[in-house]
């Protein structure tokens, strides 16, 4: 059965997976953004009329209404990795999810599928992790039969992860371990994530359901910059940085216009972002994770010594 499916967030790094995968099955999509109008990139990925843009953001509680009209399902993909101007975590994370998720069983829809992200904790000390845990609940009471999918650190071409530090180490001789880089991570391919929520949107036996979506390894964060530094084929120092200096240093940088660190962020590394024992995964839903070695090697040519004229010879992988 083909869907028709309102996606928030969808011309960004995870949405435009999403709207990729349900496009090419023949889904009907209404893509919704701030910035949606730009993205007409996403349009190629279906036939004539078959995927929709509209500038319009979450909390935009005149428009939702009548971009979520007709929809039988609907994907929240918006969030913020830090703060800025009127960018608020509270905001973005859990009063404009609660409306979303009220205005589409208002509309009739009968799937609400919700990115949070793990370590969503209303207990925990980075305002980001509270903002997240506030949102689930709050989409729970408006639609308890919401999915949540939680991701750890999701890496791929556009990502905010690996691109970052990529960029850093062509620049800086040396890449910075807040916390001795001991934090753990299990970095999770953006289309893994994305099979994810079309798995869930399948199976009527997810709603209601939170999965936690991690990769088939976890590595500490000196292990991820070390394999990185080794992609590049770069060398670099590694510096240990002390949870206490690197929140110093965080809020220093807070008066530049993009700080590169937020005191958050040093928070939120004080807790590993793996999967907790006994939750839902990415195996519940039949999908075997891809692992950050068969991934990395297709997208960060620009920033490795010698370009794309110096890759090592090696089998075509998907980077979809």
């Amino acid at each position: 059965m083909n869907h028709r499916v309102a996606i928030l967030g969808g011309p960004g790094f995870i949405g435009r997976y999403i709207v990729k995968r349900l496009a090419e099955r023949g889904d009907v999509l209404a893509v919704g953004g701030r910035h949606a109008a730009a993205a007409k990139f996403l349009k190629l990925k279906g036939d004539v009329g078959q995927v929709g843009l509209l500038n319009i953001a979450v909390e935009d509680e005149r428009l939702l209404p009548a971009f979520l009209a007709g929809n039988d399902t609907v994907i929240n993909c918006v969030g913020i990795l830090r703060e800025s101007g009127s960018q608020r975590f509270d905001r973005l994370h859990h009063t404009a999810p609660a409306r979303l998720a009220r205005l589409a069983r208002e509309a009739g829809a009968e799937r609400f599928i919700h990115f949070s992200a793990i370590g969503a904790d209303p207990r925990a000390t980075s305002a980001y992790a509270r903002s997240k845990a506030a949102g689930e609940q709050a989409v729970r009471d408006a639609f308890p039969t919401a999915t949540i999918l939680r991701p750890s650190i999701v890496f791929g071409p556009e990502d905010q992860f690996f691109n970052r530090f990529a960029g850093l180490a062509m620049v800086s001789p040396a890449l910075p371990l807040i916390g001795g880089g001991l934090s753990r991570f299990q970095p999770v391919y953006v289309g893994d994530v994305a099979d994810a929520a079309v798995r869930c949107l399948d199976d009527p036996a997810s709603a209601g359901r939170t999965y936690e979506l991690g990769g088939p390894k976890v590595y500490t964060l000196r292990a991820l910059m070390e394999l990185l530094l080794e992609e590049l084929r770069r060398k670099r120092l590694l510096i240990d940085v002390p949870f206490g200096i690197a929140s110093l240093q965080a809020r220093l940088m807070a008066i530049l216009p993009n700080p590169p660190l937020t005191a958050d962020q040093v928070e939120m590394l004080k807790r590993d972002n793996i999967v907790s024992s006994g939750a839902l995964t990415l195996a519940t839903l039949g999908i075997a994770p891809t692992t950050v070695e068969a991934i990395l090697p297709t997208y960060l040519d620009r920033f490795r010594r010698g370009g794309w004229y110096e890759r090592q010879r090696m089998p075509m992988t998907r980077a979809d």
